[in-house]
């Protein structure tokens, strides 16, 4: 760890993720180094906290309350899917396992791809869906939601981005959002909308050490 203390931690241990948020919040808040203050759950020795809740919400703030308490630092954490329309809205919650094994990404496309082999184009609509939580230490908690409209292709296509991305082609675009740069994604995605809807709750807590409202 940097021996610049640490200021927030992104309850995850997914390195897309954390580039992500840090991209995000890069020269919003004066004095904040991203790429040493802003860190994973790994880096700051958070355990592990399983995913009881049954929405994205529920979640996001079970993970986000319980690192917050673990390590004495503001948290955020999400709860993040994919929602396909014709499956009723599944894999949902259940994205990063939908074959099983946690984060298997190749074997969540695969059998998801598989499962809408025979359903045409114009039935498959579908939606990236993040909610993304803010936590502080001793109580105090906010959390907002954001959600990528888009089609799911036949085929993966693209080396950027991860989870689904390679099947995901938004609303209005002709690439898939792996396919997409970083800035290009970051400016529509579920996530980007969601962690944008905290920022104001995120400089209010580490300037002056208190979500807005409190």
């Amino acid at each position: 760890m940097s021996a610049v203390e640490p200021r927030l931690v992104l309850a995850t241990r997914n390195q897309g993720k954390l580039r992500e948020l840090r991209e995000l919040l890069r020269g919003k808040i004066e004095g904040l180094d991203v790429d040493t203050q802003v860190i994973d759950a790994a880096a700051a020795g958070a355990p592990d906290v399983p995913e009881t809740g049954v929405t994205f919400e529920e979640n996001s703030l079970l993970k986000a309350r319980a690192v917050a308490e673990a390590t004495g630092l503001p948290a955020i954490a999400d709860d993040s899917g994919l929602a396909v329309d014709v499956l009723g809205g599944a894999p949902g919650i259940f994205s990063a396992r939908w074959a099983g094994a946690h984060g298997d990404d190749a074997a969540n496309l695969e059998l998801l791809l598989a499962q809408l082999a025979d359903i045409g184009p114009e039935h498959r609509g579908a939606a990236f869906i993040c909610a993304a939580a803010l936590a502080v230490p001793g109580g105090g908690d906010a959390v907002e939601r954001g959600e990528l409209r888009g089609t799911l292709l036949a085929s993966p296509r693209g080396a950027g981005g991860f989870g689904y991305d390679p099947v995901l082609q938004p609303l209005g675009e002709e690439r898939s959002c792996a396919e997409l740069t970083g800035e290009e994604k970051n400016a529509i995605s579920h996530r980007g909308q969601a962690f944008r809807a905290l920022l104001p709750s995120i400089v209010r807590i580490l300037r002056d050490g208190a979500l807005p409202g409190r």
